[in-house]
């Protein structure tokens, strides 16, 4: 049984559905949204590594509270307690960074279910994460 579990969280409606799944089948977790303040790869991504953040706007910083807050909304409706993180860099890395950082069991993500050549040029967030995590993946969709 997952005891700790992370859902990305970026206030889409796959988004929403990951977390809500994660409250519904894991009633004794504890349940941690993490929000990804994107940046590019780059060279300041590559030079600042998964544990360093880097500086970013006052707005980017209350958009992703404000997204974090919609989340909340959620474990309020479920009756649950949610923690929160903001992190930035490049999402599907970050996430991966910090399921191993928060000695995470299990990671629920939400499908933005792209397929054909969107999903071949692209990819996903989903689909690197699931390559790259260290633990478990459920895919909500």
């Amino acid at each position: 049984m997952a005891d700790r579990v992370l859902v990305p969280f970026d206030g889409s409606p796959p988004a929403t559905d990951a977390l809500e799944f994660a409250f519904e089948h894991f009633p004794d977790a504890t349940v941690i949204a993490l929000y990804v303040i994107e940046i590019p790869d780059g060279r300041w991504a590559q030079a600042v590594g998964p544990e360093l953040q880097i500086p970013v706007s006052e707005r980017a910083q209350e958009y992703a509270s404000d997204v974090l807050e919609s989340a909340s909304e959620v474990a309020t409706e479920y009756d649950r307690e949610l923690e929160t993180k903001i992190v930035t860099g490049e999402p599907d890395h970050r996430i991966v960074a910090q399921a191993e950082e928060e000695s995470i069991d299990l990671i629920v993500i939400g499908s933005h279910s792209q397929t054909g050549i969107s999903r071949l040029l692209l990819g996903s967030v989903a689909e690197k994460v699931v390559r790259r995590s260290p633990v478990p993946v459920l895919v909500a969709r």
